[in-house]
């Protein structure tokens, strides 16, 4: 290889609704303003898209409407994990059949598998679908941190090319860079340390901030690349407040409300996900107009 598949601001997307079901009008409307902004891949039906209360029916729709909308233009990676192995591989195979560029997996929630456990999971699905894998390890959410030492076995297998690490453990990006090498693709999995995550070694933000910020997101990795740090630090500071204000609740309830004051979907979620509390609502506003985002 030479160097990584995936690079940039990634959107991880939001799904939206309306009473009740899968808005696709919005969504695929949606999908097409983060590639007019500059958004450099799109993950569809992940932790951001809500992806534990879609159906299988909805969660399929979802992905193959993303694909459709993408038309390759920019790289299409499905959210296929489950706590189930037999579950990730049939919705892995699914992304596969719709034509999508690779699969996000987690790792696998509520079980607690052991690292081997982990290791067998991942390799499982690697052998029944030609696609490649994204790890998502976010131990914050799935109790288990999957280590450098397994994520590094499970590098030798031809399609297991990167991970989402969202263990905003800043040490991290350099072990597994030392361990793994530089073809691995590294992409941050929380929005407020993408600076320094970049710095020791990563590649890229699978985001949630860019759904509402694609343009501002796009410009700070490509000041990144073209090592303009005087314009990635001024775009981090315009970025910081929403980054944190997108998280004054569960994501993504503050960012689904940020996408409504924006016009993109309507501000719902499904149970037992709720609508932010007004002293969130006043937060992501102000971030938003600190971001230049609103006046």
């Amino acid at each position: 290889m030479s160097g990584p598949v995936f690079v940039g601001s990634i959107t991880a997307l939001i799904t939206p609704f309306k009473s009740g079901r899968v808005d696709e009008t919005a969504f695929q409307s949606f999908v097409d303003w983060q590639i007019s902004e500059g958004t450099e891949g799109l993950v569809s039906c992940g932790t951001t898209g809500e992806s534990p209360t879609l159906s299988h029916e909805e969660d399929m729709r979802v992905t193959a409407l993303c694909v459709e909308v993408a038309n390759g233009r920019v790289p299409v990676i499905a959210g296929t994990g489950s706590n189930s192995t037999e579950e990730a591989i049939l919705l892995t195979r699914h992304a596969k059949e719709v034509g999508a560029d690779a699969a996000l997996v987690v790792t696998p929630y509520y079980n607690k598998p052991t690292q081997e456990g982990l290791y067998q999971h991942y390799k499982a699905i690697h052998e029944a679908v030609d696609l490649p894998i994204v790890i998502y390890n976010i131990p914050g959410r799935s109790i288990v941190d999957m280590s450098v030492d397994t994520m590094k076995r499970l590098a030798d297998l031809p399609r297991i090319i990167g991970v989402k690490d969202a263990t905003a453990d800043l040490v991290r990006p350099a072990l597994t860079k030392m361990a793994i090498g530089e073809d691995f693709a590294q992409l941050s999995g929380e929005d407020a340390t993408v600076v320094p995550f970049l710095a020791q070694g990563g590649h890229g933000c699978i985001s949630v901030t860019s759904n509402v910020a694609p343009r501002l997101c796009a410009d700070l990795h490509a000041a990144w690349k073209r090592r303009d740090f005087d314009t990635v630090a001024e775009v981090n500071a315009r970025l910081m407040p929403l980054h944190q204000a997108l998280f004054a609740e569960s994501n993504p309830a503050p960012v689904k409300f940020a996408a409504n004051l924006l016009g993109h979907c309507d501000n719902e979620l499904r149970l037992p996900m709720i609508a932010v509390s007004r002293e969130t609502e006043a937060k992501v506003r102000d971030a938003m107009v600190h971001a230049g985002l609103l006046n």
